[in-house]
């Protein structure tokens, strides 16, 4: 499939920038599938006003591809969003693995109906970048791709602005989820991106969830040649965003209409310290991100979205310590989270 053949609302969408939430797994004490709470969780984010999901990435668990459940949850969000809504919703797939299980990933979710694939390259940590490159070709032969430069820290592996420019190239690229949690590396993509010439086409998201309300709201000025090209993010795809998701999205119409304008106001600059503060609790950067996962599930079990934070992993969960941050930052950032909306809505999206 080629990002041609993508419904021209959602590519419009993909293109000008949205909130995309990384949607996590639900899972009963038995550690298998809870449809219910899986549910309530696509539904919590398309009326929290999502103009995305990304599903089976890494706030999926990759282990649900070892226990054979990536195309069961795949098929039950989208089904789930195809029957809750009808406005247009950026439906993403996660793809990961060699080259061979990369594409068979990208076909399942190409015939389940997903529009793009966000593409791990965790897999290919020996690889030389020539190599990253056929490996990236070769997905984006079967659909519209989403690069993915993901930290150090959970997997990812560093990448050149050459790197950039020449994935940036590949014809069928729509989008790239920056999440080094790195300035220099995140320039490095933008470079890369303009050196290719390609910002137009390719979209820039930020993962970078140390600083996600900069990113959404500041210039980035790149030079060349004497030639200054000014770029912005578009929009967001982030695990940080699978909580507190509504008061997330006002967040996001706020920074983008803060772009473009001679000035910003401090207390928008300000607010991007205090999500970093809640990020680093939820996300356990005292203990190098173990427990990101199991943080954000932690959120959502507060909130009754999920029963529990159980992972597929036994050993996977709270670092010590972790419970107790977020204690902190739910009680000092109160006014962040969205627990009325999810209140007022919980029987409904259980139901």
């Amino acid at each position: 499939m080629h990002h041609s053949q993508i419904n021209a609302d959602i590519r419009k969408l993909i293109a000008e920038g949205t909130v995309m939430p990384a949607h996590p797994l639900a899972l009963t004490p038995e550690r298998q599938f809870d449809k219910t709470h899986q549910r309530a969780l696509t539904r919590y984010y398309i009326d929290a006003g999502s103009g995305g999901l990304a599903v089976g990435v890494h706030t999926t668990q990759f282990a649900i591809r070892d226990v054979g459940l990536y195309r069961p949850v795949l098929e039950l969000a989208a089904e789930t969003a195809a029957s809750w809504t009808k406005r247009p919703l950026a439906m993403v797939a996660g793809l990961a693995g060699p080259t061979s299980q990369a594409t068979t990933e990208a076909r399942t979710a190409r015939d389940i109906g997903y529009h793009a694939g966000l593409l791990s390259l965790a897999a290919m940590k020996s690889a030389s970048e020539d190599e990253i490159i056929a490996h990236c070709t070769a997905v984006a032969a079967e659909i519209p791709l989403i690069g993915f430069y993901l930290q150090p820290a959970v997997g990812g592996i560093i990448l050149s602005s050459r790197f950039w420019q020449r994935f940036a190239s590949i014809d069928n690229v729509i989008a790239i989820k920056i999440a080094p949690f790195n300035r220099y590396r995140t320039l490095d993509v933008l470079r890369g991106v303009a050196a290719a010439g390609a910002l137009d086409r390719v979209a820039l998201y930020t993962g970078n969830d140390d600083h996600i309300l900069l990113d959404l709201m500041l210039p980035f000025d790149l030079r060349a040649n004497g030639v200054t090209t000014r770029t912005y993010f578009k929009g967001g795809l982030l695990g940080h965003w699978s909580v507190w998701t509504a008061s997330a999205i006002k967040q996001f119409e706020r920074c983008k209409a803060a772009r473009h304008q001679d000035s910003v106001p401090a207390d928008l600059l300000a607010l991007d310290a205090r999500v970093t503060d809640c990020n680093s609790a939820f996300f356990d950067v005292a203990n190098n991100f173990h427990g990101c996962i199991a943080g954000c599930h932690e959120v959502l079990r507060r909130q009754g979205l999920m029963k529990g934070l159980w992972c597929l992993d036994p050993d996977e969960g709270l670092s010590p310590g972790q419970r107790e941050e977020i204690d902190r930052v739910t009680r000092e950032h109160a006014d962040l989270s969205d627990d009325s909306f999810v209140a007022a809505n919980l029987n409904k999206w259980l139901a």
